[in-house]
């Protein structure tokens, strides 16, 4: 894709932030759309291709059954963290 910019001119709003340079960063951020509608879109382009990529597959494995609940397992530690540290410093004696 960096190959054939050079030809045309893909609109900034329409790149993907891997494809973008360092300057670019804000402009690319300032385009994109924080609604609520968005948002939801934007998960949904997310959910698309992660369902695309590792689960409609001709020869599927587990790797992405495992990476939904490797991120299911971050999130709820994550989330319990407080509660987790507290229980490590109480003493059991």
């Amino acid at each position: 894709i960096f190959f054939l910019s050079f030809f045309w001119s893909v609109p900034l709003k329409e790149q993907r932030l891997l494809n973008i340079r360092l300057e670019q960063v804000p402009a690319w951020i300032m385009k994109r759309d924080f609604s609520p509608t968005g948002i939801i879109n934007a998960f949904r382009r997310g959910y698309d291709a992660y369902f695309n990529k590792y689960i409609d597959v001709k020869k599927g494995g587990i790797g992405g059954v495992t990476m939904v609940l490797a991120g299911y397992i971050l999130f709820s530690y994550c989330a319990a963290y407080k509660e987790l540290k507290h229980e490590r410093r109480r003493k059991y004696h």
